[in-house]
């Protein structure tokens, strides 16, 4: 009954759903695109091979699955892939990724039909809800055709454990549903476990896994050499109402001939900061000119993407978005797995486990506003000495969380029936 109303729930939401879609291809065309995949119309499949299904919802899970994708093909070579996304920044992530090695599409909406179309399609051996998300049709369509689905690299903050929990019975069978749930931290497990998962693992952080490219390293030179000998203030993954303090902070700071240089988390925003920027009065120039930065700008809008390892490797001091508001910030490993001094806001939510080790290893320092952001970050511009400990205390802690990838893999072939392997 729960189910059921759920998805009269979702028929009634049809009309905001295409018209959130249109809304969303304004700033971003791209929403106008494979509409079909939405609902479960897929183009004819080019191969025959078995297909492992990895569903990486946006950015952040699909730069997670890449370690996993990485193994899976080597565990399975005579497999194919099928990553699904809900974003187009997901998908072009995906491509940038991994190129032709992978197929990818849209995720059918949770409508029964269009679910039970896109598994009749696909027909996965298995298949991978990266972090957490839970979409009850497909999770019972995956158990009512005996395909194993499992929630790896699974976290849930209490925040969303409570939001889970207002549907509590819908959520219990779909948890239940599942063939198993690999956690990244014991909060994680226990929050899962009380809202009805079963037998939850406990293996780690697969971003920890990531390697920073070498191509992105490459690219970090690239932009340092259009810098120059300046001082670099990054900014990195930016969200709404966050640019607005950080550029009226600067403005008020002794910055020097130190660069700002500001990485929104969303593209479609990233016109929307640089005229922002302009409007406080910074002299601003963008990354999608090719040009050095001259020596007069003030801000350098970071407005591409995939290039995020760039960025980071290129700057001095990084800030990490989305945890000065309460957004629960963005990845805050990648940083420190490039040997930066990092910061962080108050709100850290999504990533809390890493956070507070990251804290604990002195890698990361914390800071409660926009200026004490600015001067934090200008002091440790000042200290060379203090900005080297950090990086190398960085390196440190993402070394030592590495290996959930072998640990989740592991997990998943002992997790599979062996009809399934």
């Amino acid at each position: 009954m729960p189910r059921l109303l759920y998805t009269l729930l979702l028929w009634l939401l049809l009309p905001w759903a295409l018209l959130h879609l249109l809304w969303r291809s304004r700033l971003q065309p791209e929403y106008r695109h494979h509409w079909g995949e939405r609902f479960g119309f897929y183009p004819a499949r080019k191969n025959a091979q078995p297909i492992i299904w990895i569903h990486a919802v946006s950015v952040g899970e699909t730069r997670a699955a890449q370690p996993l994708v990485t193994a899976l093909q080597g565990r399975y070579p005579d497999h194919r892939i099928l990553l699904t996304h809900m974003t187009p920044t997901g998908r072009e992530t995906s491509t940038a990724l991994f190129g032709d090695k992978v197929e990818r599409v849209y995720l059918a909406y949770d409508y029964p039909n269009a679910v039970h179309r896109f598994l009749r399609h696909w027909q996965p051996v298995f298949g991978i809800i990266m972090e957490t998300e839970l979409w009850p049709n497909l999770v019972a369509a995956c158990a009512q055709r005996h395909i194993p689905l499992m929630l790896a690299n699974a976290r849930l903050s209490q925040r969303s454990a409570k939001r889970y929990d207002r549907l509590a019975a819908l959520t219990r069978v779909a948890l239940s549903q599942l063939a198993g749930v690999a956690a990244q931290a014991p909060g994680d497990a226990q929050r899962l476990t009380q809202l009805g998962a079963k037998q939850v693992a406990v293996l780690g952080n697969i971003k920890f896994d990531i390697d920073p490219p070498a191509a992105q390293l490459a690219v970090g030179e690239v932009f340092r050499q259009r810098i120059g000998e300046r001082p670099v203030f990054l900014c990195a993954s930016t969200r709404e109402g966050e640019e607005r303090l950080i550029l009226a902070a600067w403005k008020a700071a002794p910055r020097g001939n130190t660069l700002l240089l500001i990485v929104p988390r969303h593209p479609q925003r990233f016109a929307e900061v640089a005229a922002l920027a302009i409007e406080q009065g910074y002299v601003t120039q963008l990354r999608s000119d090719e040009q050095p930065v001259s020596a007069t700008t003030e801000v350098w809008i970071g407005d591409s993407l995939g290039e995020m390892f760039g960025y980071y490797s290129a700057c001095d001091v990084a800030f990490v978005g989305g945890s000065l508001l309460d957004f629960g910030s963005q990845n805050l490993i990648e940083p420190c797995a490039v040997g930066k001094p990092v910061l962080i806001g108050p709100s850290t939510y999504n990533f809390a486990e890493a956070a507070s080790n990251a804290l604990a290893a002195k890698a990361v320092v914390q800071i409660d506003s926009a200026e004490a952001l600015v001067t934090t970050a200008l002091g440790l511009l000042d200290n060379p000495s203090v900005r080297e400990a950090m990086g190398i205390a960085g390196l440190a802690f993402t070394g030592k969380h590495r290996g959930a990838t072998e640990r989740t893999l592991a997990w998943i072939e002992k997790t599979l029936s062996p009809a399934a392997r």
